[in-house]
């Protein structure tokens, strides 16, 4: 009857979205939507935190064949030309320290990400528990990837002068400069390893997040059994 009465207009949407909130709650197998949106950010939480041990660790970037960061691809016909010039070894320690950087700056990563895990609203913790195995990793790189770029370069800028990168870049790059004929090359270093960083991070959160949508013993509290035992018995 209210539905039908003048100037009731308001009260019918407002008794519709009341209806649709009931549905989204039974549709997601008894969970309250704020247990969806506190249990994706409790999974990005902990993946994005276990993807920043793991890639601050010595070697977390330099020997997972995954997130390794090369030669940048720009300059390959350079490493091409170093390596034939007998600089293997320099060569090979440049690629080290770039990877050291990486993994120097990934110590400062867990807040950054924690900051931007705050924004996830309900709608988009419901569209994510029902997204792909990396729905939240897309999520949270679509949202942040500038602002975590902008917060994650200085921090690069200052790992390669921790490692000193450039003790290694400068003599390859004045040797391959000298060369005759070749195209004079200076790529820039704190973009190039700040993005291949964030690129590997966020791989690693990916690798996190399929973890705990996938293996029960991934899910490490109350809520994230509670919210990916619900979506895989749904």
């Amino acid at each position: 009857m209210i539905a039908f009465l003048p100037g009731c207009s308001k009260g019918q949407f407002n008794l519709n979205n009341i209806g649709k909130e009931i549905d989204k709650t039974l549709n997601q197998g008894g969970l309250t939507n704020k247990e969806i949106t506190d249990g994706l950010k409790e999974a990005l939480s902990v993946g994005s935190n276990n993807a920043g041990s793991s890639a601050s660790k010595v070697d977390g970037y330099f020997k997972n064949s995954i997130i390794k960061i090369p030669f940048p691809p720009e300059a390959k016909k350079m490493e091409a030309q170093l390596r034939s010039l007998g600089m293997n070894k320099q060569v090979d320690d440049f690629i080290l320290t770039i990877n050291r950087a990486a993994e120097e700056a990934a110590k400062s990563s867990a807040p950054i990400f924690l900051d931007a895990i705050k924004t996830m609203t309900i709608t988009d913790g419901v569209n994510i528990l029902n997204g792909n195995d990396s729905a939240a990793t897309h999520y949270l790189r679509t949202k942040t990837s500038t602002p975590l770029h902008d917060k994650f370069k200085p921090v690069i800028k200052t790992a390669i002068q921790k490692v000193d990168v450039t003790r290694y870049w400068s003599p390859l790059i004045t040797t391959y400069n000298n060369i005759p004929f070749v195209d004079k090359m200076n790529p820039d270093l704190e973009e190039y390893i700040t993005q291949k960083a964030l690129n590997g991070l966020f791989i690693l959160v990916a690798q996190e997040e399929t973890k705990i949508r996938k293996d029960p013993a991934a899910r490490v509290s109350d809520l994230l059994k509670k919210v990916f035992g619900a979506k895989k018995t749904k």
